[in-house]
């Protein structure tokens, strides 16, 4: 999955860009956002090392935890996830 928007760099920084409120670090938009980044860090050390199946496999748990809220997202609200996925830059 190839983000085109760009993440920002630091956790902070996507706590602070994705918060629906002040101290909002729990919300969905916030998590998609931070395991987004955890996503794009993986993928790169597994481009270098490509033989490491232990971070294969926790690669893929990310993934699908990340597909998980993005579907409770969808069914809490369309609207929302809609501007998430833009803004985070996935497809679907």
């Amino acid at each position: 999955m190839a983000t085109t928007a760009k993440l920002p760099e630091s956790k902070q920084e996507i706590i602070d860009t994705f918060a629906q409120k002040a101290g909002d670090t729990g919300s969905p938009e916030v998590q998609v956002a931070l395991l987004s980044f955890k996503i794009t860090g993986l993928s790169s050390h597994l481009e270098g090392n490509k033989k490491d199946n232990h971070s294969r496999r926790g690669l893929l748990k990310v993934i699908a935890k990340r597909r998980r809220i993005l579907n409770y997202l969808q069914k809490l609200d369309e609207k929302r996830y809609k501007v998430l996925i833009k803004k985070v830059g996935l497809k679907k």
